[in-house]
């Protein structure tokens, strides 16, 4: 049993090997399955939020149609009562209350729904934002190894008709062929790595943040009858223009 486990990892161990170097050599079409993968997950959530968004419609129009009958019985109540009709006056009454009650309920399930398809409505649009935000990043990064593969490719073949007429060894071309190599990888990742930090964004999502905590503390104050302390950021410098004495 335990050669057949040795076997068994060992076959996974080749299996990942060759799948990791199919992936390496094929990054178009690892970045065309995120987006198919990404694609699905997006129309299962569209279709939860078609859901959710038919619920509040059911919602709206049982509101308006209780609403409607809420209005003929008050004035078939104040028909009867006027006419002498108390018994059939407190049926109506007592059906009613029961029809507020249930409005009452549905006014308010209406509200956490709608409330609930918006914010999912948001989220939606905010992670396709993000992703197509990673896939133009993504796409730049892969040109950018693109082009640097062509130079070390023109540059390897520059190397090699170099070499037929220069007085270096075999051993040496072969230590400098490697040498290059390496600093083009090692120069590419580092520029990938520079490039996929995004200050800007990582400046505008923080200063957003902070907006919407202070909104909601000036709500929350103006809630409480507080007035919201003035802001306490210094004024932006004035520049004095014309040479200075």
């Amino acid at each position: 049993m335990a050669v057949f486990a040795r076997i068994g990892r060992l076959f996974r161990g080749f299996l990942g090997l060759f799948i990791s170097g199919i992936e390496q050599a094929n990054p178009e079409a690892l970045m065309e399955a995120a987006r198919q993968d990404f694609r699905d997950k997006m129309a299962q959530y569209n279709m939860a939020l078609a859901r959710m968004a038919g619920i509040a419609e059911r919602l709206k129009s049982q509101v308006k149609a209780k609403t409607v009958r809420a209005k003929e019985l008050e004035r078939r109540i104040l028909a009867n009562h006027q006419a002498g009709n108390l018994e059939l006056a407190g049926s109506l009454a007592r059906e009613l209350q029961e029809l507020k009650a249930d409005l009452t309920t549905d006014t308010q399930e209406l509200s956490e729904t709608e409330e609930a398809y918006q914010g999912n409505l948001r989220q939606a649009k905010l992670v396709q934002k993000e992703f197509e935000e990673k896939v133009r990043k993504l796409e730049n990064q892969l040109s950018q190894v693109q082009i640097k593969e062509a130079q070390a490719e023109a540059a390897a073949a520059l190397g090699n008709a170099a070499f037929k007429v220069g007085d270096l060894g075999d051993t040496m071309k072969t230590v400098e062929e490697i040498l290059n190599k390496r600093y083009e990888v090692s120069a590419g990742k580092a520029r990938v790595a520079k490039d996929m930090v995004d200050m800007d964004y990582v400046n505008e999502k923080e200063g957003e943040r902070k907006a919407l905590e202070q909104a909601a503390l000036a709500d929350f104050l103006a809630s409480q009858g507080i007035q919201a302390p003035a802001s306490t950021e210094p004024p932006a410098a004035s520049k004095e223009i014309g040479p200075k004495n």
